[in-house]
């Protein structure tokens, strides 16, 4: 054990999972899409992460009108690292106490190896295929077998199958119970720790909201947003790479790429993953046909969640206008529908109102001229899909209106005036971060507008 064993679980619940001597056994997060650091589940309305000190100064610095639109921080609990005499491995959480004279380093961040890709189609070139699949292979989307594997015990999975699509945006032959990218992180997250045991036992983890827990489908888009991603305090040689990505990507042209996806399909009952490789890759067009497919269900376009999205993010933008001096290099914004429309049942496909194509999701789109016009954020071009017949707008149906969310997370490069000890400071408002966010309500507006 690592600590006391007359310790109690904290105040934020205990896990479904098998407790371990007063401390919670903590789960890969079923529903992580994106990013470089595993997501736990802690309980049913709370994940956590390996602590960095600024992210936790910042989350306790929020503006009260930036905290509708980020997790809630919910605390600090300490990590031990745990193996069994059957060969497994665990991690459990347990409750940390200021005054126990613990002091441990931040979780530093893994040097990811760097990748080249092209933005001149929708996908990449055959080359990158090879790449991405390679990628894939070797730590993207784990077998059963290796589920099965004596590393790990999985306790809580979906009931709802999930498959990764390869980079020809063909269906991989494998579903499995957790996000692909989620067992990545998470073995990645196992590994790293494994190595320093003999030397750590004990692991600060940030505790926050879990922001899907309302959503019994939740379809979650993972967002890159800003211009900009290495943070002040970033080498040079950090720099050049981030710089360079961001001008490979839409980054650069749009303020904001895909990072990571998965969308609930009504017509097969499994959700449709993206991952971050995927959305480096995509042109300005291939960014237009990523959105598409994240608001498509496999039977239809969900035209009811595009006024609710809007307005979140219309809102956001309102509120980030405000907020003089604060920049959020490298974070995300998660946008969050439920893939379960009422009334509708998994596996129904209905039939398909004249015009449209609901096999979209899981068929390569038609291909964009191979040198298209950089898009503007004022600008309304769309995928070239054929306007389907008009459906009863939300406020004429019986149905209640659907749940949406917006969220930014992520905050361990965000800085503001007077933030901890930082020597630089920026004026006005994070206009990377908002040319993201008009470029990306600038896009579902005209997709909206095409199939009205």
């Amino acid at each position: 054990m690592c600590l006391s064993q007359t310790m109690e679980v904290g105040k934020h619940g205990k896990s479904q999972g098998p407790a371990r001597d007063g401390g919670v056994l903590l789960e890969p997060f079923v529903h992580q899409v994106g990013g470089h650091t595993s997501m736990m589940r802690y309980d049913d309305h709370t994940v956590c992460k390996p602590l960095i000190s600024r992210e936790e100064r910042f989350y306790e610095s929020l503006p009260p009108e930036m905290k509708e639109f980020s997790p809630e921080y919910k605390g600090v609990v300490l990590v031990c690292f745990e193996g069994d005499s059957d060969g497994y491995i665990h991690l459990v959480a347990y409750p940390y106490v200021e005054n126990e004279g613990l002091d441990h380093e931040d979780v530093t961040e893994p040097d990811q190896p760097r990748r080249k890709h092209s933005r001149r189609s929708l996908h990449r070139s055959s080359s990158d295929h090879k790449e991405e699949r390679s990628a894939l292979e070797s730590d993207g989307s784990e077998s059963l077998q290796d589920l099965k594997s004596p590393r790990m015990e999985l306790h809580i999975q979906s009931d709802v199958p999930f498959q990764m699509l390869d980079g020809n945006s063909g269906l991989s032959s494998e579903q499995i119970s957790y996000n692909p990218w989620s067992l990545r992180c998470h073995k990645q997250q196992l590994s790293r720790m494994r190595s320093e045991s003999k030397d750590r036992k004990l692991y600060k983890f940030l505790l926050l909201e879990n922001v899907v827990h309302h959503f019994e489908y939740p379809c979650i888009l993972d967002l890159k947003m800003g211009t900009r991603q290495h943070g002040d305090d970033a080498s040079e040689e950090k720099a050049a790479r981030q710089m360079k990505k961001c001008a490979q990507s839409t980054s650069a042209t749009l303020g904001v790429r895909v990072c990571g996806m998965q969308v609930y399909q009504m017509d097969t009952g499994h959700y449709l993953c993206r991952n971050k490789y995927y959305g480096r890759g995509l042109s300005n067009e291939g960014f237009q046909m990523a959105l598409y497919q994240f608001m498509h269900n496999g039977n239809q376009l969900r035209r009811d969640l595009f006024q609710p999205i809007l307005g979140k993010l219309r809102n956001l933008v309102a509120v980030l206008e405000k907020q003089a001096s604060y920049r959020f290099y490298s974070s995300s914004l998660l946008i969050i529908y439920d893939g379960k429309q009422p009334g509708a049942e998994p596996g129904h496909k209905p039939a398909e109102p004249p015009g449209l194509d609901p096999s979209l999701s899981t068929q390569n789109p038609a291909q964009p001229p191979s040198d298209p016009t950089p898009l503007q954020p004022d600008s309304h071009t769309t995928p070239g899909q054929p306007a389907p017949a008009p459906l009863p707008s939300p406020q004429h149906s019986a149905c209640p209106p659907p749940k949406v969310d917006v969220r930014m997370i992520d905050f361990a490069h965000s800085t503001f005036k007077g933030f901890r000890d930082d020597q630089t400071v920026h004026d006005g408002p994070d206009r990377g971060y908002v040319f993201g966010l008009q470029s990306l309500i600038s896009i579902l507006e005209g997709i909206q507008k095409e199939n009205q």
